[in-house]
């Protein structure tokens, strides 16, 4: 018999059924969770085995690694470039401050090579990755995917796993409220699979993956997220390479085989290429054939220039080590087209000439040329408006701001060229035309010759030397402008003269007497060849005939290359310069040195005269053999220009009195004042205060008096009414000239 189940019990006896099937909340997490981390384990192993890298992305990340490493190698050899053109910089710098720098081609050649090198490089084409590099990369990705995991890139994962676990049991903490990176690094990975693959995890190429850290507010996947931006590749550092080289290598070797420096297999030896500097200039360094010297090339500087298309002037050779080495500098442009101003009228300040020189002009590579006044007579010649002037004002110029030098200077003409150097009280020795007073000056310097070789005997020297130069009475420069106008045929006591000259050429320069001569008609009758040999430092300005060049630079030097006529364009102060004591024999141009508009000169002997002055070297400080020579010879002096400081010698007013010397200043600046005002009367007060420095009226009256001028007298002054107590003219004037002897 069946029996009827109550529908209460049936209920009950299916609900424990039913909850055994259905999973707990708690099981559902673990079980979701479980999934993700299945999911994020595998996708972990496919990013870290870099899957997600596609081959075009590998190659093209390996394109750049290679461009990168190549802008580093660049940029390395910028930076050595720029080191070596600092330390080039500093050596010229030295070399015009006259330091001896020792090197200075080498150093030249060694900044060409880094930058043919340099060239080279930026000229390089970066070539496509090679399968070893791509799977290089790869590798590398490999291993930085890798630290940046074990790192800390996910060590966030275990936390947030035991997170979900304590949630799961009851514990106070929810995901939600971690709010954190990690939170949403943790879906990012662990999002299901598409077409049973792991979805490409998003990470930033290039990038490695940061550890994880806590947002400041949590994350609203409802709304769409702003993606990271990767930083840009980094660039190359930029360089203005420059301009292509002036002179190939082919054209070079082209050009010495046209002048038959290479002849037929001979090849050239180059040491470093052809490269522009920074100033556009253009420097190779590079060894000749066996058999050919630089000393040969130098010589035929005019057709080599002519064969790479620019004049001389353009092209400097130099010996760079052995006679084979050769440092070529070219350029583009004129380096002598513009004018200079002397280097004195920035900074005035006392030289040694004997040993460092005296700065008169610069050479192609715009470098000082300093002339040694110790052991070289000097010749300068050229023909009108040549410069032949200025060259020598800036070599007399010059020579007055070391005051152990004793400048004489002979005039060839009765202008106020040379007057400068007496106003100042520098010339030793100052006078114009006289043919008797400069035979009777080449006669005491020939006795000075004597005296001077006996002191160097006792003290042991076979020549000057520095140490001897004050104990010998300095050095005398001789400076004998317009040569022609006492050594031309014809000309009175032109035998005497010409003789006496060739002996102090010949002799007494070991003496510490050096001989200047200016002549404008260079010629074999006006400068004979026994005088011209014995002038090893010559410099030829523009002259019309080859002839006339080898008078000044001696026979045959025209057909070395060296022709002063063929300057092209000719240019004032410019001409060929040799000094083989200093190993010069180029072409050089003289410093702009204007008196006649800016009274440049005038200014550079004012302080000179302080320097001289403070040394006790001005005319009339020290006791002047040569000058007392030529007054017990004449009666006459010409120290400082004579009495009148104009070139004109007259009685000697050095053995007055002090006092005496300026009762001659006063009137002299009386007689100036009057001159000034426009009148032949003045008053004491105008007078002084025209005078000026410390003059003063009553003083200005004293010394009037003592000179015999008188008191003051009534004098009418014209546009005034009545009389007034001063001075005429006509008594000044005769005060003067009773005192001057004359």
């Amino acid at each position: 018999m069946a029996t009827e189940v109550e529908p209460e019990q049936t209920e009950q006896s299916e609900q424990p059924a039913q909850e055994a099937v259905e999973p707990t909340r708690a099981d559902r997490v673990k079980t979701a969770f479980a999934e993700q981390r299945r999911n994020a384990s595998a996708r972990t192993k496919d990013w870290l085995a870099a899957s997600d890298l596609d081959q075009v992305d590998v190659i093209q990340a390996a394109t750049d690694r290679k461009q990168r490493r190549q802008a580093e190698r660049i940029a390395q050899q910028q930076r050595r470039v720029a080191q070596l053109h600092a330390r080039l910089h500093m050596a010229k710098a030295q070399t015009e401050d006259g330091v001896k720098v020792t090197g200075l081609p080498a150093l030249a050649g060694q900044v060409a090579e880094a930058e043919a090198r340099l060239e080279a490089m930026q000229a390089e084409p970066v070539l496509p990755p090679t399968d070893r590099e791509i799977a290089s990369l790869r590798q590398t990705k490999k291993a930085s995917r890798a630290a940046a995991l074990f790192g800390g890139g996910f060590a966030s994962l275990p936390a947030l796993g035991t997170a979900v676990e304590m949630t799961a049991h009851g514990q106070p903490i929810v995901l939600a409220a971690l709010g954190t990176a990690a939170g949403y690094g943790w879906y990012l990975v662990s999002r299901p699979f598409v077409a049973g693959q792991p979805a490409p995890a998003p990470t930033m190429t290039g990038q490695p993956v940061m550890p994880v850290q806590p947002l400041a507010t949590p994350i609203n996947l409802s709304k769409p997220q702003p993606q990271p931006q990767s930083d840009p590749e980094p660039r190359a550092r930029t360089f203005d390479a420059p301009p292509p080289p002036a002179l190939t290598v082919q054209q070079l070797e082209e050009a010495l085989r046209k002048i038959g420096m290479v002849k037929g297999d001979d090849q050239l030896q180059i040491l470093a290429v052809p490269q522009r500097e920074k100033d556009g200039n253009t420097t190779v360094v590079f060894d000749l054939p066996a058999g050919q010297k630089v000393a040969t090339l130098q010589q035929k500087i005019e057709e080599f220039a002519g064969a790479i298309g620019r004049d001389s002037t353009m092209v400097d050779i130099e010996k760079a080590g052995s006679a084979v080495r050769t440092s070529l500098w070219i350029t583009d442009e004129d380096p002598f087209e513009n004018t200079r101003p002397s280097p004195l009228i920035k900074q005035p300040a006392q030289l040694d000439a004997f040993k460092d020189g005296v700065p008169v002009g610069w050479g192609k590579r715009g470098n000082t040329i300093k002339l040694p006044i110790s052991t070289s007579n000097i010749a300068i010649g050229g023909g009108t408006r040549s410069g032949k002037g200025v060259g020598a004002s800036n070599l007399a110029v010059g020579a007055t701001f070391d005051p152990r030098i004793n400048v004489r200077i002979v005039a060839g003409k009765n202008n106020g060229e040379w007057d400068p150097y007496a106003r100042a009280g520098i010339a030793a020795t100052y006078f114009k035309p006289d043919p008797a007073r400069l035979l009777a000056l080449l006669q005491a310097l020939i006795a000075d010759k004597d005296r001077r070789e006996a002191e160097l005997g006792r003290l042991g020297k076979s020549k000057l030397v520095a140490p001897a130069i004050e104990q010998v009475g300095g050095i005398e420069l001789v400076i004998i402008d317009e040569l022609a106008t006492y050594t031309r045929p014809g000309k009175p006591l032109q035998e005497e003269i010409l003789e006496a000259l060739v002996l102090l050429a010949s002799v007494a320069a070991g003496a510490g007497i050096i001989l200047g001569i200016i002549t404008q008609y260079p010629g074999v009758d006006v400068f004979p060849t026994e005088l011209a040999v014995n002038f090893t430092t010559k410099w030829a300005m523009r002259v019309d005939t080859a002839q006339q060049s080898n008078a000044i630079l001696g026979a045959g030097s025209s057909g070395m290359g060296r022709d002063a006529s063929k300057f092209d364009p000719p240019r004032p102060g410019l001409g060929w310069l040799v000094n083989p004591f200093v190993g010069l024999t180029d072409k050089a141009r003289s410093f702009d040195l204007d008196e006649d508009e800016r009274g440049e000169i005038t200014m550079l002997l004012e302080k000179a005269a302080t320097i001289r002055q403070a040394a006790g070297r001005l005319a009339g400080q020290w006791d002047d053999p040569i000058e007392r020579h030529l007054l017990n010879a004449t009666g006459l002096t010409s120290a400082a220009g004579g009495p009148k400081r104009d070139g004109v010698p007259g009685r000697s007013v050095l053995t007055r009195t002090p006092e005496q010397r300026m009762q001659i200043e006063a009137c002299r600046g009386a007689l100036n004042a009057m001159e000034s005002l426009g009148r032949d009367v003045a008053q004491l007060r105008e007078m002084a205060e025209l005078i000026g420095g410390s003059m003063t009226e009553t003083r200005l009256g004293e010394l009037l008096r003592a000179a015999g001028a008188g008191g003051t007298v009534k004098i009418t002054i014209p546009g005034r009414d009545g009389q007034v107590r001063g001075y005429r003219r006509d008594d000044i004037k005769d005060a003067l000239d009773l005192l001057l002897g004359e």
